[in-house]
């Protein structure tokens, strides 16, 4: 048997507890080999954003050339691109160099401080060149609206129409995720392009140690298709490995400000 490998496209996080560092944490916590191409440098903790230093494009797509022409990638999964030229890179060296394999696509915007990842320019590019490569984009409300251009959905039926919606651009299929919303639970929706709908809810945890949620729930689901599950199955499981991660965030003590879900709660702590 082959060993399953994803790679995270995305953002380091100084703090380690969002971007590629999330991302890694969750391949090997999932038994998945993690690769990585860093597209940006911040400067980050838990209590905000302190700088941003991009990567140029062209050594984006050196790093993208010497992952994908030597292991034999399963699964991709896309985080922060903050600049247009460099999601137009990403793009065209997916599509020349892995046509093939299940990507997932978070479309990183603002970080849980409040902080915003991505330039107004970029969000048309990734609408244009990425948008209808990928196999499953996992937005939460404000990025949702952000990508449409409209206002952020208030209802679960607001948020299942923007899905469609998303739909209509390229998606192969959409994680609209409710974690931003109102209510006891956390109502996610998978829509697909076979017209299936999928509610997907927990309980609402109480913890403000949410940092890195959105970047652990698509790598989760990438290290499921890296493994070959189908895509339903593999965001089922990953929403599960996120709601448990978060339920033990409370047991790390990491930062002053909003601190890490619990990547290993199954190993330790």
């Amino acid at each position: 048997m082959s060993t399953p490998i994803a790679v995270t496209i995305a953002g380091s996080d100084s703090g380690g507890g969002a971007g590629i560092q999330a991302d890694l944490k969750t391949f090997s916590a999932l038994g998945t080999y993690g690769a990585s191409v860093v597209t940006a440098l911040t400067a980050q903790n838990t209590r905000g954003v302190q700088g941003i230093h991009d990567v140029p494009p062209a050594f984006i797509a050196a790093q993208m050339e010497s992952v994908f022409t030597d292991l034999a990638v399963t699964a991709a999964k896309i985080g922060m691109l903050s600049q247009g030229d460099v999601i137009a890179t990403v793009a065209e060296c997916l599509a020349r160099l892995a046509p093939r394999i299940p990507v997932v696509l978070d479309p990183v915007m603002v970080a849980t401080s409040g902080d915003r990842l991505i330039s107004d320019a970029a969000i048309d590019t990734l609408r244009r060149s990425l948008l209808p490569q990928v196999d499953l984009i996992t937005p939460n409300l404000p990025e949702a609206a952000a990508i449409l251009g409209e206002t952020v959905a208030e209802s679960e039926n607001a948020a299942v129409a923007q899905g469609r919606r998303l739909l209509d651009l390229g998606a192969r299929a959409v994680l609209v995720k409710g974690g931003h919303g109102a209510g006891s639970e956390s109502v996610d929706h998978l829509l697909m392009r076979d017209g299936t709908l999928r509610r997907l809810a927990t309980p609402r945890l109480p913890t403000a140690n949410t940092h890195g949620t959105g970047c652990t729930l698509s790598a989760a689901i990438a290290a499921g298709l890296a493994h070959g599950l189908p895509l339903p199955e593999a965001v089922s499981r990953a929403k599960a490995y996120v709601t448990s991660a978060i339920a033990a965030a409370d047991t790390l003590r990491i930062g002053r400000g909003h601190g890490p879900v619990h990547h290993f709660h199954a190993l330790w702590g």
